[in-house]
Order: structure tokens, then sequence, then C-alpha cells
């Protein structure tokens, strides 16, 4: 798993001037919402500056690399924070040192489902991040890609397949010789119809669509991957 942002910035205080850590911090935060809003191919350098309160000099002072290497360093911090989020929710629900008992394992697979559906509010600027992502994957350098994926997606997938192994191996579950398959399966059932009905939280769902749609989900996890 990568360095928390915490570890991240604790380094960048000491390597980096405080000014110059000051105005860095203050541009990704303005470009995330820039990004957020008008995607990587449409956002321009003058708005991203504009945002910012900055010259395209100052900008390019501070990111060399320009618009990519901005939207790289915004999408891995933003990645970061909800990775975290989502380990910290995992690992407090699924601790394989303490696996739950056969009758609570449905109540805390849906508490799972509930925390990280749930994360699409509490980080709305990521995920306005992502959804223009996968709507212009063919326009967003490989690098910045590979970037976002290592920084987020990778170790939570990771933490998801050794939490169904856990399972598997108390008896909760039969993962069918395949753990990693088996989490990407309860995270596709939990979150993909509220992702696409929600437009990634920019069109948040009442509260009883969403308990349905991830009970939902949950219990078709379980019909396939229950252990009998």
């Amino acid at each position: 798993m990568g360095s928390s942002n915490e570890a991240r910035m604790e380094q960048a205080r000491r390597e980096v001037p405080p000014r110059q850590l000051a105005k860095q911090i203050a541009i990704a935060s303005a470009s995330c919402t820039v990004f957020g809003r008008e995607g990587y191919a449409r956002a321009s350098i003058d708005t991203l500056a504009a945002a910012a309160g900055v010259s395209t000099r100052t900008l390019y002072n501070h990111f060399p690399g320009g618009k990519a290497a901005l939207f790289r360093t915004v999408v891995t911090w933003t990645s970061a924070e909800v990775r975290d989020a989502q380990l910290d929710c995992l690992h407090a629900l699924l601790n394989p040192e303490r696996p739950p008992r056969p009758e609570d394992l449905e109540r805390d697979l849906v508490a799972l489902a509930r925390g990280f559906v749930g994360l699409m509010t509490e980080y709305p600027n990521h995920f306005a991040l992502v959804r223009h992502i996968h709507a212009e994957a063919d326009h967003v350098p490989p690098e910045v890609l590979a970037a976002w994926q290592e920084a987020g997606p990778v170790p939570v997938g990771r933490a998801l397949t050794d939490a169904m192994a856990a399972l598997a191996e108390a008896g909760l579950i039969d993962v069918h010789g395949d753990a990693d398959l088996a989490g990407a399966h309860f995270k596709a059932l939990i979150s993909h119809s509220i992702v696409q009905l929600s437009h990634y939280g920019v069109r948040p769902l009442p509260a009883h669509q969403m308990e349905r749609l991830i009970r939902g989900g949950v219990g078709a996890f379980l019909r396939a991957y229950g252990a009998g």
C-alpha cells in the first residue's frame, strides 16, 4: 500500500520550503474543483491558473509538467484520501484476525457496502474526477491513469482480495479458488448500479433506493459465494 497523505505531506514539509509548498497546495486544491467540473480535456491552463489566483508562469514554475502533472498530483492526492478511508472501513468490519460470526456476516457486508458507497458523498470532488477519467480515458495520459490506479484502486483491490481470502479460510464464504474475483464481484454488486444511477454521486439517490440496491447486491454476492 502506498504511503498515506499525512506521511507524504510530512515528507513534503521537510523537502519543500513552506511558502512554495503552500502555493502548490493552493494550486492543486483549486485545480481539483476545475478538473471535477470540466474534466481533463476541457480544463485549460489559463482556467486552472485563474482558479488558483496565479499566473500561468507561476503554475508552470510549480508544476513544470503542466496540465498533465497537475492532474496527476490532484488525482493521486484525492485517490489516496479515498483509499485510506476505504481501508479503514474494510479493516474495521472485516479484520482477518477477527472474522465475523456466521450470523453476522451479512450484516457486516452490508455495513461495508454502505461505507464504500457513502464515500461518494464524503469525497465528491474525487468522484467527479473519476467520472471524467472514465469518460475521457483516451485523452488522459497513460502514466496518469496508471498513477491513479496505483494510488487508490489497486491497493484497495488487494486488501479486498485478502479480506475475501480470510472469510474463505474462516469457512464463511467459498471463493471458488479466486479471492480476487470474489472481491471484484462484491464491489461491482454493491456499487455498480448506484454509481450509474447517481452518476458518481452527482444526483444522489433516495436513501430507501440506496439501501435496496446495497442489500440486493450483498444478497446476490452471498448467493454466489455463500459457504452453503
